[in-house]
């Protein structure tokens, strides 16, 4: 009979983002329905039981990793965007710059994200919320930008659009680890503004 795995006494949060970092590596390499439980407790080091008392069932535990990398990727956008000062480009290409930085340093989280949750009826209604959260960021950015007489829905659709090119080239960042963030942030700001420009400010 195997050895009951051991561990140190830490506080619960911590815990909880220690079996989070586990599950997310798990479940990006292995899917949702590959993944197993007590493959997931192996990884963290802790007792099968142990993940089901703090984060619940697999799905629960499914989840909690969607929302924990979901809100990862949104804070780096809001903090890489922050400053008053800068120009309508320059925050979007800061933001895209952020976007693209989260995909490479977590790989595993856009993976759980993007390609293991899409396609599953039962996560569907958090990738929803959480790419509306993502349209609302880029479209906050382009209506500081508009001219006046632009329409609101014109700013919505421009953000759509601004998201859904950024997941596209998220697939080149995942394929491609070497990337320069910063010089491709620049390329899609700059086709993005000659594309856009007009639409969020006629003028």
């Amino acid at each position: 009979m195997g050895a009951e795995p051991s561990f140190r006494r830490l506080p619960r949060a911590v815990r909880e983002q220690q079996m989070l970092d586990a599950a997310v590596v798990v479940f990006s390499r292995r899917g949702y329905h590959g993944a197993g439980v007590d493959e997931i407790a192996e990884a963290a080091g802790i007792s099968k039981p142990m993940v089901y008392a703090y984060l619940g069932t697999k799905e629960e535990l499914f989840i909690a990793c969607l929302y924990r990398e979901g809100a990862r990727l949104m804070e780096g956008l809001v903090a890489a965007t922050l400053a008053d000062d800068l120009t309508p480009d320059e925050q979007l290409r800061r933001g895209l710059r952020a976007f693209f930085a989260f995909v490479g340093t977590h790989r595993d989280g856009w993976i759980v994200l993007y390609q293991q949750a899409r396609g599953q009826e039962r996560f569907a209604g958090v990738l929803a919320q959480m790419r509306q959260r993502l349209v609302e960021i880029v479209s906050g950015m382009l209506a500081r930008a508009a001219g006046p007489g632009v329409r609101d829905d014109d700013v919505t659709t421009s953000g759509y659009a601004v998201v859904g090119a950024a997941e596209a080239l998220a697939e080149w960042v995942v394929n491609h680890p070497d990337e320069d963030h910063d010089r491709l942030a620049a390329r899609l700001t700059n086709v993005i503004w000659l594309g856009i420009g007009s639409v969020v400010d006629p003028r």
